[in-house]
């Protein structure tokens, strides 16, 4: 199977170096690689300092660079919709300008870069695909869409596309708008479909996210945060690379001052991301630029290690089904590294878990055994959430588990106990937020 490698960052860390020079090392050990980038400023070829085309394009043994023709893909995937749209926009009198930039899909060009990524391992061309992602941001808002858009195909838009089909003559006359006809319909669920694609793919056991960071206590939280989000959405991160670290061999006075404060900074990593393994890369006077300079980077940064083989389950960290029986009861267990409680909350609703750090959520559909359940108390203990399901029958209200000094999780109380009507009531006027807000 195709080995893919996702390297994703704060702005400015040097993660496509870190990318394209672990694509270098992979050609160099005979692994037929290809790298591309999902990043709109395309510094893939700056990087190798040559010319790169919209197909892989050869420029050395086994090493092969592409730059996606996003504007072409994007006719395929979103033109229907597109047109659609634009129709809805001109009918009210919208500048026809402003309405193509209406239109377009936000996130497009990172979305139809992992459809390529995809189209490219089911080939079975390569043996190694290395990503060049976009900042950690657009990273994580991007590998949470094929879930989302899935939660809204299931529930809203296969629901209108029968009422269209029964009311669609009604409609135009009525309001003397297009309606969408089956085209648009079925260039949704195209989509949906390769969004699903892409989600099982990243989430599957070739693939893997490498965080790259700067010895910098800004950078290191945002790296922290990604860790925790990523899992959330059951992405696999199995390294981190440090980079820009400054030797301590023959520094002045000036220098180990900096030295001591990146070190001091290096053992919080160490600290935040056990077990998985930390790649460091020296400070450079220029950044590597060409095969050669790329190549000798990225074999001092891995030295002994093999940064192409598949990631062991003592090293990874990945959303956990895993279902535990203890007598009637069953636990649901998701790693969600360096979260805290007072970040989280969950509810239930339906079937569905529902999941919250921070600003990021994310919707998990229960297994039948737990989704009979109702929930008879949660917990977060050492990075894993874990929520016990017990028979209705047998169910009692409970207060969760906290670990000392974790703080209260408030949320997860109300979520043991049962959803109240107040909690309907607030979750309804939530979603018609969100609906008055696109």
């Amino acid at each position: 199977m195709t080995r893919v490698l996702l390297y994703t960052g704060k702005g400015g860390v040097g993660k496509t170096t870190s990318a394209a020079g672990t694509a270098t090392l992979a050609a160099l050990r005979g692994l037929r690689t290809l790298v591309l980038s999902t990043d709109a400023s395309h510094s893939l070829s700056d990087a190798f300092d040559s010319e790169v085309g919209p197909e892989p394009t050869e420029i050395d043994d086994l090493l092969f660079v592409q730059q996606i023709d996003t504007q072409r893909k994007f006719e395929q995937s979103w033109g229907d919709i597109q047109t659609y749209l634009r129709s809805v926009l001109h009918m009210v009198g919208m500048d026809p300008i402003e309405s193509e930039e209406l239109t377009v899909l936000p996130g497009a060009e990172e979305v139809l870069a992992l459809l390529e990524v995809r189209d490219h391992v089911r080939s079975g061309r390569w043996d190694v695909i290395v990503v060049d992602c976009a900042p950690t941001a657009e990273t994580l808002r991007l590998l949470a869409l094929p879930e989302a858009l899935n939660w809204y195909m299931d529930r809203i838009f296969n629901a209108e596309r029968k009422m269209m089909r029964t009311f669609r003559p009604f409609l135009s006359r009525g309001t003397g708008l297009p309606v969408p006809d089956d085209n648009v319909f079925d260039a949704l669920r195209k989509l949906q479909g390769d969004l699903s694609d892409i989600r099982t793919l990243l989430a599957g056991p070739d693939a893997s996210v490498r965080l790259v960071l700067t010895p910098e206590a800004v950078v290191v939280a945002e790296a922290r945060r990604s860790l925790t989000r990523l899992s959330l959405y059951g992405y696999r991160v199995d390294g981190v690379v440090a980079n820009r670290v400054f030797p301590a061999a023959g520094a002045d006075t000036w220098r180990r001052q900096w030295v001591a404060a990146q070190r001091g900074i290096l053992e919080e990593v160490a600290d935040s991301f056990r077990p998985l393994p930390i790649w460091e890369s020296p400070y450079r006077v220029c950044e590597p630029v060409g095969v050669e300079e790329l190549a000798a980077f990225a074999v001092e940064m891995y030295g002994g290690d093999d940064p192409f083989s598949r990631a062991t389950d003592d090293t990874s960290l990945w959303v956990d089904r895993h279902i535990d029986t203890d007598g009637r009861t069953y636990t649901l267990t998701m790693p969600l590294p360096l979260a805290s409680a007072d970040e989280l909350e969950l509810a239930r609703h339906g079937d569905e878990l529902i999941i919250t750090v921070g600003s990021y959520r994310r919707v998990l559909p229960l297994p039948a055994a737990l989704a009979r359940g109702v929930v008879a108390g949660a917990r977060l203990d050492e990075g894993r959430l874990q929520v016990r399901f017990a028979p209705k029958e047998a169910a009692r209200p409970a207060v969760p588990e906290v670990p000392s000094g974790s703080g209260p999780l408030e949320s997860a109380q109300e979520l043991a106990q049962g959803l109240t009507a107040e909690y309907h009531e607030q979750l309804a006027r939530r979603e018609a937020a969100i609906g008055e807000g696109r």
